[in-house]
């Protein structure tokens, strides 16, 4: 797990894939995208996380603004159905 952004309105977390004991991996990777403002996440992954990717890494060789960033973020908000709770 690692926070790879994080502002007053989002956070987005990184999973990586684990690796089972029995030697097949456990497709388990993802993005989290959390809106702190809405209080509502989405988790992608397989073929949605290598969108994210693709796109994050296209917007990051602009050198984009917090609030760029903040505004691709915001494209996810309508996806976001899960309730966000605090562990």
């Amino acid at each position: 797990m690692n926070m790879i952004y994080n502002s007053p309105q989002f956070c987005v977390v990184e999973f990586s894939e684990l690796e089972n004991q029995s030697a097949a991996p456990v497709t388990t990777g993802g993005f989290e995208i959390m809106d702190k403002t809405l209080r509502r996440e989405i988790f992608l992954r397989g073929k949605d996380a290598e969108v994210f990717r693709a796109n994050v890494e296209a917007l990051i060789e602009r050198e984009p603004t917090a609030d760029e960033v903040d505004e691709f973020l915001n494209s996810y908000s309508g996806l976001m159905t899960q309730p966000l709770t605090l562990h």
